[in-house]
């Protein structure tokens, strides 16, 4: 068996297309075109091709871009106040706060002091809350990409045995959520191994669908895999440079061996990365029509 490619590229694709009409039905009819704000301290160069992807698909869209650079030793109380800013800003629906943030920045304070309604990235603890208990406003962009990935695949996820290697804020413990809440592309049996985890294999061998956001390469080996297993690679790691200086990366999961054991599988890069700032454009929307009664 080989397994069924998920492409990551062509999901998120179809997926910003939807958002290109929708958007637009929302301007004809409504007058109402979502906004979305970034917000970059420092020069970090990871975090400024990052902002740069998001701002493009903004345009492509036709949502509303700002994008607020600010230098390195910003101070705390000059970055909350442009947040404070931002939160009264009735053109602005989302706002997203780049990390990592410099050092001397407490991190939490700033994303705490983000209004839950325009946190498109859904980390605020209120939004985090609202999953726990199936009512979220906003999916974690991450994991929602996982879910969508999955459900259109194919893949069936209710009464799914899911194992998720990882237990991160950012991705192990939201999609874990995700999928066990009882609602139609979820409503699966999920497991959740971390460091401590005395046998990971052990849960593995017997899962259905297998996450893996370990962060570290080859943490999923093909002995680990039962056949016919559906397996997502949550991770990016760079291993090397290639003669021309162009990164090389690999995920979470030994790809070529695993594959032969899969059904289906994502590929690195190219599956689950298209589509973090896919799901952040469609909380961005959401958000634009919650703030006016839309939904």
């Amino acid at each position: 068996m080989t397994a069924q490619i998920i492409n990551g590229n062509e999901i998120a694709k179809q997926i910003r297309q939807e958002l290109k009409e929708e958007i637009a039905k929302l301007k004809e009819k409504h007058n109402l075109i979502p906004g979305l704000v970034t917000v970059l301290v420092g020069a970090d160069p990871a975090s400024q091709v990052y902002v740069g992807q998001k701002e493009k698909t903004s345009r492509d869209l036709g949502i509303y871009s700002e994008r607020h650079d600010l230098p390195a030793d910003t101070t705390q109380k000059k970055l909350l106040t442009l947040i404070d800013k931002l939160n009264k800003d009735p053109r602005i629906h989302g706002i997203l706060v780049q990390l990592p943030l410099p050092k001397h920045l407490n991190e939490s304070e700033v994303l705490y002091a983000i209004n839950p309604k325009k946190d498109v990235d859904g980390f605020h603890p209120v939004n985090l809350g609202k999953l726990m208990i199936g009512e979220p406003d906003y999916l974690p962009c991450t994991p929602h990409g996982i879910q969508q990935l999955l459900i259109r695949s194919g893949v069936k996820i209710e009464g799914a045995e899911v194992v998720v290697v990882g237990r991160s804020n950012i991705v192990g413990k939201p999609i874990a959520n995700i999928l066990l809440q009882k609602k139609e592309g979820a409503n699966a049996t999920v497991t959740v191994c971390h460091t401590a985890t005395r046998d990971i294999s052990f849960h593995t061998r017997r899962a259905d669908i297998i996450i893996v956001a370990a962060g570290r390469p080859k943490a999923l080996t093909a002995d680990m895999v039962k056949e016919g297993a559906v397996v997502i690679d949550v991770g990016v790691n760079q291993v090397g440079t290639t003669a021309d200086g162009k990164r090389i990366l690999v995920g979470d999961v030994d790809f070529d061996a695993v594959k032969e054991k899969a059904k289906a599988i994502t590929p690195v890069p190219g599956g689950v990365g298209p589509m973090t700032i896919t799901m952040l454009m469609l909380n961005t929307v959401r958000a634009a029509k919650l703030a006016a009664g839309l939904t």
